[in-house]
């Protein structure tokens, strides 16, 4: 009956054709084709069952709200203003449930954040309440569906991304001195970086890192300026290797390396080979890309 239900019913269908952990819906409730490789995780509110969504690829989370007007005032003129008040009401509360569980690194999600800080927690859902509502439904019935949206980047990023850095820089090792810069030959200079870790079972988060096989970090919250982060997000990601390649995020001579390995508890970091490792590292020219956030990451 409601066409949010219908949707996500038809959504699950299309993901076990597609066999990937990922689901894609337009902003106005409808499957559109052509947006179909988008990383999009499906979320239920627990609260109240409801669906929501989280957009890794376009940067934004979603959640639906459903109300109806008390029984008694059903028919009279100020049933569907009641209605879509409850709707909203719901919808909100919908998303600060899954605005919760997206994740910031392998390690963290966003509740846990807002647990450990009332400053957090309070930002936190002053944002959610501050969300845009992106579609009203009346339905027959007379109950209201509402939709809300909010960004992942920007004034949330600003709340999360200094804590996530604080984080992994307290349980990082000391880094090594750095070697001095060699210059690059000619043709090897980079303005952006691919990883393919397609086949790794790999996950999203707001704070990934990239990391060679001894461990040691390629790519994080050590070697990027923060500011680029909260505007844009530390990577883009997308299900499609050529749009990754030709994404403007990382303008036009990426270096495309392939992931060997998902790290972490939560999968969201990225290993890659030392070679590929090192082909990164080989100029300060080709540093000054990860500075600014210039990371795209393909997932399944």
């Amino acid at each position: 009956m409601k066409k949010w239900m219908l949707t996500m019913g038809l959504v699950a269908v299309m993901m076990l054709f597609a066999g990937a952990g990922f689901c894609q819906k337009s902003g106005d409730g409808k499957v559109s084709m052509t947006e179909w490789n988008k990383i999009i995780e499906s979320k239920v509110a627990e609260s109240s069952g409801d669906k929501g969504i989280i957009n890794y690829e376009d940067g934004y989370v979603e959640a639906l709200g459903i109300g109806a007007p008390p029984e008694r005032y059903m028919g009279k003129p100020n049933a569907r203003p009641m209605a879509l008040r409850a709707a909203q009401v719901d919808a909100y509360r919908n998303l600060l449930e899954i605005v919760q569980g997206v994740r910031i690194d392998s390690n963290t999600v966003v509740k846990d954040f807002m647990t450990e800080s009332d400053v957090i927690k309070a930002s936190v859902e002053g944002l959610v309440k501050g969300a845009k509502v992106t579609n009203k439904e009346y339905l027959s019935d007379g109950t209201v569906e509402v939709t809300v949206r909010m960004n992942l980047s920007g004034k949330l990023s600003q709340t999360i991304i200094p804590k996530a850095f604080e984080k992994q820089t307290e349980s990082a090792p000391p880094p090594p001195p750095p070697p001095p810069p060699v210059a690059a030959p000619a043709g090897d200079i980079f303005t952006g970086l691919v990883i393919d870790a397609r086949g790794l079972a790999a996950r999203p988060a707001m704070s990934p890192k990239v990391v060679d096989q001894n461990g040691k970090e390629v790519y994080g919250s050590m070697n990027v300026d923060r500011q680029y982060a909260i505007q844009q997000g530390m990577t883009g990601y997308a299900r499609d290797l050529t749009a990754a390649q030709s994404n403007p995020r990382v303008t036009n001579n990426p270096v495309s390396v392939k992931g060997v390995k998902a790290d972490g508890p939560g999968k969201c970091d990225i290993m890659i080979s030392n070679a590929d490792a090192e082909k990164i590292r080989a100029s300060a020219d080709n540093l000054s890309f990860l500075k600014k956030c210039r990371v795209m990451i393909v997932l399944d």
